[in-house]
């Protein structure tokens, strides 16, 4: 009888556990599927197919007379004025279709812009703007570090830039790849993407080391009121003694924007290649972090400084590379969530700063497929959204801000 209650409670236990742990039985038994696949063959089931457009895209200039503008937002606070970064220090307002004179704010007098990838390259309104007047800004100092400060509105469209608080400082071994973008998302903490620290190659190794924050994608909560910032209990290396607890993914070379899909949360990472392949991340609104997107071991879809002992199915791939064929420097835009285009509905619309190309990428059940949608001549250094979700489309040579619009 005690023997057979033994064998009865050994299985009841055994219902419970696989019961308990079964999604981490499935992604195993996946695992093991995937492992039997070769990695040439993994890589060559992971590129998206080019499909024909299947609408055609027209711009049409909205605003001029910017220098060398590099990024466009919006505050979210009702008012649909539009902000407009340019490399060398200042944020413009549009308002009511018109730029104003006066800018929103200038820090030239801190900003080191000479060289080509440093200058004031990003800009996020807090979600509760309304209520309490911060902005966030990315730039690159003299010396050529990465700064991350705040600084609040004391007008309606005028910011004091007297008072900086500076809540990141990152050293930059060289004057590329300082990445430069953050965003705030759907949880609130403000997402930063930063640069490998330049140079060619990652010489220093630093997309793959845990213990610094270049080549990275940060999350950090910048609510706290004792501290210029806090660590979300959800990070993934919080805990983690070796690592950079500020970490929320990794793998990155010079990721040129990053966008958070309004419906969904999803976010998209277009990172810039070496001199072979350009890429696009994917990070699924339910992920908890810690993806490792692969360079140096990779570069889009290629081997490029790849480790004997890593497995390429512990990496994150890309959902697109390119070659040099379509550009030589990815611009990361937006998933198109606006009303005036259903057809673009759910469409993420990038660029290349070289080749001028716009493309068009999507999903389809469980592969991605990406078209090109119009060839231009412009220098296509950002996108940007309004407060109604339209894109704008920003070219650095002529100064130029232009809508994306489908033709009827």
């Amino acid at each position: 009888m005690f023997k057979k209650l033994l064998i009865v409670s050994a299985v009841l236990i055994l219902i419970i556990v696989a019961f308990l742990f079964r999604s981490k039985i499935e992604t195993a038994i996946e695992y093991a599927k995937i492992s039997l696949i070769p990695e040439e063959k993994i890589l060559e089931q992971h590129k998206a197919k080019q499909i024909d457009p299947w609408l055609k895209l027209k711009l049409t200039k909205a605003f001029e007379g910017f220098d060398q503008p590099i990024y466009l937002t919006n505050a979210g606070d009702g008012s649909k004025r539009i902000f407009v970064v340019e490399k060398k220090g200042l944020i413009k307002v549009i308002e009511n279709g018109k730029i104003l004179d006066d800018p929103f704010l200038d820090i030239t007098d801190r900003v080191g812009s000479k060289e080509t990838e440093r200058g004031l390259l990003s800009i996020a309104f807090h979600p509760q703007y309304t209520r309490n007047r911060r902005v966030i800004v990315y730039y690159t100092n003299k010396d050529g570090d990465v700064i991350v400060s705040e600084f609040t509105a004391k007008e309606k469209n005028i910011a004091d830039n007297t008072k900086e608080k500076v809540i990141i400082k990152i050293e930059q071994p060289a004057a590329n790849h300082n990445g430069g973008h953050l965003a705030f998302g759907p949880d609130r903490n403000l997402y930063i993407s930063v640069g490998d620290g330049g140079s060619s190659g990652d010489p220093w190794n630093n997309a793959q080391n845990l213990e610094n924050m270049l080549g990275k994608m940060l999350r950090i909560n910048v609510n706290s009121r004792l501290t210029e910032y806090a660590i979300p209990y959800l990070n993934p290396f919080l805990r983690t003694k070796t690592a950079n607890s500020k970490i929320w993914s990794y793998g990155l070379r010079n990721p040129w924007r990053f966008s958070i899909d309004a419906k969904t949360g999803d976010i998209f990472i277009a990172d810039v290649g070496e001199n072979q392949r350009e890429e696009i991340n994917f990070q699924p609104s339910d992920s908890e972090g810690g993806e490792n997107y692969g360079w140096n071991y990779l570069e889009g879809l290629n081997k490029f400084k790849m480790p004997g002992n890593v497995d390429i199915r512990t990496l994150n791939l890309p959902v697109l590379d390119y070659g040099r064929d379509k550009g030589c420097s990815v611009t990361g835009g937006y998933v198109y969530r606006g009303e005036k285009f259903k057809d673009l509905d759910g469409t993420y619309i990038f660029s290349d700063f070289c080749s001028g190309i716009i493309f068009g990428l999507k999903k389809n059940d469980d592969s991605w497929e990406f078209t090109e949608f119009l060839d231009t001549e412009y220098a296509v250094s950002s996108f940007g959204v309004d407060e109604d979700n339209e894109i704008y489309l920003i070219d650095f040579k002529s100064g130029a801000i232009f809508n994306i619009e489908t033709e009827s």
